[in-house]
């Protein structure tokens, strides 16, 4: 995998506009069965220290996997997936559950872009001995502010995982879409551009220059390496972050402005396109 250069920050932009909230909600055994229901905009991250278990859930094709886990290691479901815990560890408190809250829910585009489960024994992620550490010595006995604490070790461990993923793409059986492109040194370029400033006047011209090659060149390695036309991409990231700032309650107007559209009606056919529905209409059925 060709190195980005470390003065590409590829993950600010991103969690800046889109939050991710870690709630720990639990440290310690877990006796027989545990169930984690499954919730929009929700995912989960577990973190065994010692102990063996195993794990299920169903996959997309609705069957029951199965996956037994014999060594310190990481859990992470950014996505909603129901799963239950057998014969989890029944003494020491060595392990610690957290939720993810995804600002945007769905439209998070981490979400997006990660398998439904990530399976890392802690022994291939590097950095992380340090965080975890203090991550369990805060679960091993009630201080002051100790959840706060906890929560936010957890969006440390959290950056740290995305970190490795960044470097070892292949390892975490990721293979195209948006973590791919910010593993490719020249796509990293164009795709952090694009987040730190999508309101920006990008052409296809505009963002081979970020990346350093001709525009055919760049339309064809985007395309094969994020999954979509570097339009798209640029179309469905203004989008995301359109659909996020509804929910917080700005108006379509100041959304318009923010992200370059000509004008509101200009951001509402945008919606119209791609999502058979206006941003009204969008806000509504997310209540019903």
């Amino acid at each position: 995998m060709p190195h980005v250069e470390p003065s590409v920050d590829r993950l600010s932009a991103l969690l800046e506009r889109f939050h991710v909230r870690a709630h720990l909600f639990h440290a310690g055994p877990l006796c027989g069965v545990s169930s984690f229901a499954a919730e929009p905009g929700r995912g989960f991250m577990h973190v065994l220290r010692r102990g063996e278990m195993v794990v299920t859930h169903r996959g997309s094709d609705k069957v029951q996997q199965k996956i037994e886990v014999r060594e310190p290691t990481l859990l992470f479901y950014p996505r909603p997936l129901t799963h239950a815990f057998h014969n989890a560890p029944v003494d020491g408190a060595d392990f610690v559950c957290a939720t993810l809250d995804f600002q945007g829910g769905d439209c998070h585009p981490l979400v997006r872009s990660l398998p439904s489960l990530l399976v890392l024994p802690l022994r291939q992620v590097e950095g992380l001995e340090a965080s975890l550490q203090l991550l369990f010595g805060e679960t091993e006995r009630v201080r002051c502010g100790q959840r706060i604490l906890a929560d936010r070790m957890f969006e440390i461990v959290l950056l740290q995982v995305l970190r490795w993923l960044l470097d070892h793409p292949q390892a975490g059986g990721i293979n195209v879409g948006l973590i791919a492109g910010l593993c490719d040194p020249a796509l990293a370029r164009a795709l952090t551009a694009l987040h730190e400033t999508p309101g920006a006047s990008w052409s296809l011209e505009a963002m081979a220059q970020q990346a350093g090659t001709s525009r055919s060149a760049f339309a064809a390695r985007f395309k094969r390496v994020v999954g979509q036309t570097p339009a798209d991409y640029l179309a469905d990231w203004r989008l995301s972050i359109a659909q996020s700032q509804l929910i917080q309650g700005h108006s379509v107007k100041f959304i318009a402005d923010a992200l370059g559209y000509a004008n509101a009606s200009a951001l509402s056919r945008v919606f119209a396109q791609r999502l058979g529905l206006s941003p009204r209409e969008w806000m509504q059925s997310r209540t019903r």
